[in-house]
């Protein structure tokens, strides 16, 4: 008998699927058990969008950092930090006028409220991905929605109080992607701490990145006259070109929101 442990320990993602579709009926148990995640006082601050559209998961194979995989994936679920929908509900119930009659505050979403919208989302994409494994579906996690955020709005007429936090990709995995070894990751100790944060001293870092700079220093490509992994992972990642255009994307995505501006807006 194959356990929830068993399911979410055997995960990995998954970039290559086999040519064949997902039915509406397991497509519907997917969203089904993702609709039943944990959220936010009951509240689902999110939305899911089907991209179905060739034509559109083709853009976001181009607008994602160039994943080829993206328009081959059988279904392709974006996930939506979404205070919108409440925020709209609010104004047509008379909550502003009921507001200022109970001396209390009337405003519009915030940063807090995209926090924890944000956390719905997630919450919610990551229950999709647990319930697809379960049934023998693949998927992966696509950060890049975040980026390019002009293209991404338009493409899906996204409203101000929305936030495209996740993308994810679904099918069956490939006999290649089934054999590939799951990646490592670091020691519980280097993560779990007790009762307080704990930063790590420079022997910690020594031994919590050993395994990795063995694999890293043996391929010279990669290193590129890096001293070390720190470095590598400085340039591949943080300091990238698709990592800056993350950040400013965000930062877009953010004053829109405080502003409430954009599209949809009532």
């Amino acid at each position: 008998m194959v356990t929830a442990i068993d399911t979410i320990l055997k995960r990995k993602s998954v970039r290559a699927y086999e040519d064949k579709p997902i039915t509406d009926e397991t497509k519907a148990q997917i969203l089904h058990a993702a609709m039943r995640a944990p959220t936010a006082g009951n509240l689902m601050l999110y939305s899911i969008i089907e991209v179905n559209d060739p034509a559109k998961k083709a853009t976001l194979a181009r607008t994602c950092d160039n994943q080829p995989f993206i328009a081959k994936a059988p279904w392709v679920l974006l996930f939506l930090a979404d205070y919108q929908r409440w925020y709209d509900y609010f104004e047509r119930s008379g909550a502003e006028g009921f507001a200022r009659r109970a001396a209390l505050v009337w405003r519009r979403p915030q940063e807090g409220d995209l926090f924890l919208a944000c956390c719905d989302a997630i919450i919610a994409a990551q229950t999709a991905v647990i319930a697809a494994e379960a049934i023998g579906i693949g998927s992966c996690y696509i950060g890049d929605i975040m980026e390019r955020c002009e293209e991404h709005r338009a493409l899906f007429g996204l409203p101000p109080y929305t936030f495209p936090i996740c993308l994810l990709c679904f099918g069956y995995p490939t006999a290649g992607q089934q054999r590939r070894k799951m990646t490592t990751r670091f020691d519980r100790k280097f993560i779990v701490f007790q009762d307080k944060y704990r930063r790590l001293g420079d022997p910690e870092f020594e031994e919590m990145f050993a395994e990795e700079e063995g694999r890293i220093f043996k391929n010279a490509a990669e290193v590129k006259g890096a001293a070390s992994v720190g470095q590598v992972v400085y340039r591949r990642k943080f300091a990238a070109d698709f990592t800056l255009e993350m950040q400013r994307s965000v930062r877009v995505m953010l004053e829109s929101w405080r502003a409430g501006e954009g599209e949809g807006h009532s």
